[in-house]
């Protein structure tokens, strides 16, 4: 799989999703992005694409300073999605069975069991990512890949839908170890909340916790929801103008350097057809390509989201 989140197969799917009435879901969405921007302020734009990586099934990659609501962030989605939610904070001496589970010898029964590790979740909050080894950050990235994991030799699948939400600091902080190109491939979209504007920080001081808002919290959507919507999303058509501008993105990108890979295209292409329905759009046009293009595509060719907006804004849409 190329996201490694949505197991359910399409064939199973298709007579639902072709049946399936998209107006139901407007208001929903409409009122989970309302209700999501009273608990982050001032991050609209922000909170629409981690809906959207999660419609689209893809996991999603904070880089922040500590403090700036990624945790907040992760909190709320799980309980407006009505989803299970885990969070696993990171340190440099954590390994992969503290992650994953491991088999435990059960002396009443004379048999190893399997004890589930924190990853058996919906929604998982890999907190500072980059602090943990890299063996320990590899066995969560295979598991993100593959929808499961294996323990001597058995396989165990991971609760569907899965969507990890890491969040990592910047490197110039002591103790982190940075997540190689080939492991950051594997996140949807990577994003930076950033600090609130004066008038947002000034509701923050006003308002009661963030803990005691979330706790009010009521879900709006169910699990079945989200993988029958992740599914609708395959559904959301392009035209051959979209398609082709998407693909002037990508070579532009690639021009005298590392560019945009197949994968990254093809995640590029789902999340614009993801925010297409949020959009309450059945069909992406180009300016559904553009609002995704900075976070699915700077981490991939590592560059900075300046820098990859202005790759972007060297390329017309044609036609």
């Amino acid at each position: 799989m190329i996201w490694g989140t949505t197991q359910v197969k399409a064939s199973e799917q298709h007579s639902t999703v072709s049946n399936l009435d998209l107006t139901q879901f407007y208001p929903k969405i409409d009122d989970f992005l309302s209700q999501i921007n009273q608990i982050i302020l001032d991050k609209s734009h922000q909170t629409k694409l981690a809906l959207c990586s999660l419609l689209a099934g893809g996991h999603l990659l904070f880089e922040d300073l500590p403090g700036l609501g990624k945790t907040t962030l992760a909190s709320s989605l799980s309980r407006l999605a009505g989803l299970d939610f885990q969070r696993i904070q990171f340190t440099n001496d954590m390994l992969a069975s503290d992650v994953i589970g491991i088999n435990m010898f059960n002396q009443k029964e004379h048999q190893f069991e399997f004890k589930h590790g924190p990853i058996f979740t919906q929604i998982l909050l890999a907190d500072e990512i980059n602090r943990c080894s890299p063996k320990t950050q590899s066995a969560l990235l295979e598991a993100m890949e593959e929808g499961n994991v294996t323990i001597d030799g058995t396989r165990y699948p991971l609760p569907q839908p899965f969507w990890v939400i890491a969040t990592q600091n910047p490197l110039f902080q002591s103790g982190t170890y940075s997540l190689p190109e080939s492991q950051l491939d594997r996140f949807l979209m990577r994003l930076s909340l950033g600090y609130p504007s004066r008038a947002a920080e000034k509701l923050l001081l006003q308002q009661n916790s963030r803990h005691d808002l979330i706790e009010k919290l009521q879900a709006i959507f169910q699990h079945q929801e989200i993988l029958q919507l992740q599914c609708v999303v395959n559904q959301i058509t392009l035209s051959d103008v979209v398609f082709e501008y998407m693909l002037d993105l990508a070579e532009e990108t690639r021009k005298g350097r590392h560019g945009l890979s197949p994968r990254g295209l093809l995640a590029l292409k789902k999340s614009a057809q993801a925010y297409a329905l949020i959009e309450k759009r059945q069909f992406v046009i180009a300016d559904d390509v553009q609002a995704v293009f900075v976070a699915v595509v700077s981490h991939r060719i590592g560059l900075g989201e300046s820098e990859t907006r202005a790759f972007m804004q060297k390329v017309p849409v044609k036609g």
